[in-house]
């Protein structure tokens, strides 16, 4: 019989708001990081829509899961192993979600609200999307059903993973102790992901473990020389939650209707973010190849992968004038 499993998320919940109102405090008392109230209203408002988009779509992906899971390659029963064995596994496919979500712009299209706040602080980890489940982002879950872990043991070590990556979301923690910084996501780990410096760009992808991103050569320290700017390449230019919930399925709509053939309409649609038909565009790979090569130019610049790591609100901007794309 399986257990009655809570949801991690709810349970969090009143801890979430008390740690906002602890940061709010530490950023008026130390000067470090900022907070926009419309900035965070804009989140909030979109956190709540990703609540109410979540229950509408739940029991579709619930049937999808159970579905897979009755064609499971093993019994996995309710064994305290299982748990932690779907926890690590469930963080893995975690990893390959957000890769996957920040390299093919059809994903990219969903969890750019994310990452579509300027600012960095603890209301920006409930800026989530409206649309997970029309981009697909179940279907890096249901290998987990198909070895044989039920659907209900996945998504509460899920909401666990949901629930831990919070407080990393922060501006108020520059270093945990080393051996916690070689093996876990981090606030110095989560700022890299979120900044738009070419030097930091799509890397970090880490849920829980950082292991991952040290693995699959996708890792980066914060370095004091390059403090972490936030946003995306083209700021909105509004705090409009509809906007950011769905600009960039309107972006593709419209790239698609001016595609002048196949190729450039799956480009469009599976083509990494900022990929253009011909020319190299404003892919991160593009941005970092004409970053890394202006650095060169300068000697004693931070290199890509190199440097001294160090807390993020030190240290001075990279070269001016290099595009970035949201990372």
């Amino acid at each position: 019989m399986p257990p009655d499993l809570p949801d991690p998320v709810k349970l969090a919940v009143p801890a979430f708001a008390a740690l906002v109102a602890l940061e709010m405090w530490l950023v008026k008392r130390r000067g470090r990081g900022a907070y926009d109230w419309r900035d965070a209203g804009a989140s909030l408002t979109l956190g709540l829509g990703s609540t109410v988009a979540g229950a509408l779509t739940a029991g579709l992906v619930f049937a999808i899961a159970m579905f897979v899971w009755q064609h499971r390659l093993f019994d996995i029963g309710w064994t305290w192993w299982a748990f932690v064995l779907a926890f690590v596994l469930d963080d893995l496919a975690y990893y390959w979600f957000h890769r996957t979500a920040h390299r093919v712009r059809w994903f990219w299209a969903s969890h750019v609200i994310h990452h579509s706040s300027q600012h960095y602080n603890l209301t920006t980890a409930l800026r989530q999307t409206w649309t997970g489940f029309f981009s697909l982002a179940f279907l890096f879950r249901l290998p987990l059903f198909l070895i044989g872990f039920p659907p209900a043991m996945v998504f509460f070590v899920a909401g666990l993973n949901l629930v831990y990556q919070f407080w990393i979301h922060t501006e108020q923690v520059d270093r945990m102790p080393g051996w916690f910084e070689a093996v876990m996501n981090t606030p110095s780990h989560h700022r890299v992901h979120h900044a738009t410096n070419p030097l930091y760009l799509d890397r970090n992808y880490a849920g829980v473990f950082i292991i991952w991103d040290r693995m699959f050569g996708t890792f980066q320290p914060e370095l004091a020389s390059i403090r972490p700017r936030y946003g995306i390449v083209k700021n909105l230019g509004t705090l409009n939650p509809l906007w950011a919930a769905v600009h960039e399925w309107a972006g593709i709509g419209r790239d698609l209707l001016r595609a002048r053939s196949l190729r450039e309409a799956a480009g469009r649609i599976a083509g990494p973010p900022g990929w253009q038909p011909d020319g190299p565009g404003e892919t991160s790979e593009a941005i970092r190849a004409r970053w890394a090569a202006q650095q060169a130019r300068a000697p004693g610049a931070p290199q890509a992968g190199g440097g001294v790591p160090g807390p993020a609100q030190g240290g001075s901007e990279p070269a001016a004038g290099v595009g970035v794309r949201g990372a």
